[in-house]
């Protein structure tokens, strides 16, 4: 596996795992409402990394440079579970102030987990429209 910034030839398969990943995971969303380029407005103005294998992007991280801020970690859920996540994250970081922070849903206990467990901290919950923790890693 590498990491690197992602190229405007990869717009196609980021989308593609974007929208299949939450279809996938985010169970308490209607799969219906997401549609392909949600990636590029959910992701505009980002660093975007890409973890490839050969030809393929099997996850991706998005960063706002200007808070130090992770917005988007996706792994394709045929590739979790070893360590790509981790990976992104930890080159994400590499690119990052502290502390650096980002939000994940409440409802997205294995996200939570998988942050707490890379050191990352729950510091406050806004329940505005969908609930989510704010997180920071010092």
């Amino acid at each position: 596996m590498k990491i690197r910034a992602m190229i405007p030839t990869d717009r196609p398969q980021l989308r593609r795992l974007y929208l299949h990943t939450r279809q996938q995971t985010f169970t308490w969303e209607d799969p219906a409402d997401m549609r392909l380029q949600d990636f590029d407005q959910d992701t505009a103005g980002e660093l975007v990394l890409c973890a490839t294998n050969d030809k393929h992007i099997i996850g991706f991280v998005t960063i706002w440079r200007d808070d130090d801020f992770i917005h988007c970690l996706f792994v394709d859920p045929n590739h979790q579970g070893k360590g790509i996540g981790q990976s992104l994250l930890n080159c994400a970081l590499s690119h990052m102030k502290r502390p650096a922070s980002l939000k994940c849903v409440a409802k997205n206990g294995s996200a939570l987990s998988f942050y707490e467990h890379n050191g990352w901290q729950r510091t406050t919950i806004n329940t505005d429209n969908e609930p989510y923790w704010n997180m920071i890693f010092a």
